[in-house]
């Protein structure tokens, strides 16, 4: 039996430091566990599109679902 897997579903709302944004509706992260607080999980989004000059991240409509994980697990060098 494989564990539960669990994922995030949010819309996000991002702006830069040096002007403009981003936003996402709907979005889906893979995540550890069946919970995640809204600093972390910008700072995960972040992270996974590589984002750089990050201002202000929100963090809206968030709810956790059970899903199997889409991306494959990371290569082990």
């Amino acid at each position: 039996m494989s564990p539960v897997e669990h994922r995030v579903v949010f819309d996000f709302d991002i702006h830069f430091s040096n002007g403009g944004g981003l936003q996402g509706q709907d979005f889906r992260l893979d995540i550890e566990g069946d919970e995640i607080d809204d600093a972390a999980l910008a700072d995960y989004i972040v992270r996974d599109l590589r984002l750089l000059m990050v201002g202000e991240v929100r963090i809206l409509k968030k709810r956790i679902i059970v899903e199997a994980h889409k991306r494959l697990p990371a290569r082990q060098a």
